[in-house]
């Protein structure tokens, strides 16, 4: 177990307010080399407030990494800019379960949530025909900025699967 710091950076502090954890454990964690806490932070709060796709969906295809990486700190945080966006319990539990038959989201929400649940599942899968695929729906930018997304956020739930305090 990695203890967390005390203190919270200060450029880190405001920011991070945007994800909606009140103990800040993550930050803490990565507090211990300031400058690199700053530098992850900063990946991971672009690849998920930032862009072209929703909020709300890239949250829900984050909270699905999580719960992939087995991580109850990222599968248990809600964003707070997602949730003042409108998004539910009720759809996040859609985008955990069997999304690519549910209505409630569009094609081109389920082709990025089948692209955050093939991307560490079955890689093999993420092919030139997925990707063509993805481009009815989404522009290039769009794709490497949802895979962006997964890069960062699968990698950093899995270290916090092993590394913060809550985590036993």
């Amino acid at each position: 177990m990695i203890e967390p710091v005390t203190t919270i950076p200060g450029s880190l502090e405001a920011s991070f307010i945007r994800l909606g954890d009140a103990d800040a454990s993550f930050v803490r964690v990565l507090a211990h080399v300031p400058k690199y806490a700053e530098a992850v932070w900063g990946a991971m709060a672009e690849s998920l407030f930032e862009g072209g796709v929703d909020v709300s969906l890239k949250e829900m295809m984050r909270i699905q990494l999580a719960v992939l990486a087995n991580d109850p700190y990222f599968s248990n945080l809600r964003s707070r800019v997602a949730i003042e966006a409108g998004l539910s319990e009720e759809r996040i539990s859609a985008a955990l379960g069997d999304f690519g038959n549910d209505p409630q989201f569009s094609d081109g929400e389920k082709w990025a949530l089948s692209y955050a649940y093939l991307m560490y599942r079955e890689p093999e899968r993420v092919d030139t025909a997925f990707y063509d695929e993805g481009k009815k729906y989404w522009s290039e930018a769009q794709i490497v900025e949802m895979g962006g997304l997964l890069a960062v956020h699968y990698g950093m739930a899995v270290l916090m699967s092993t590394l913060a305090p809550a985590n036993g």
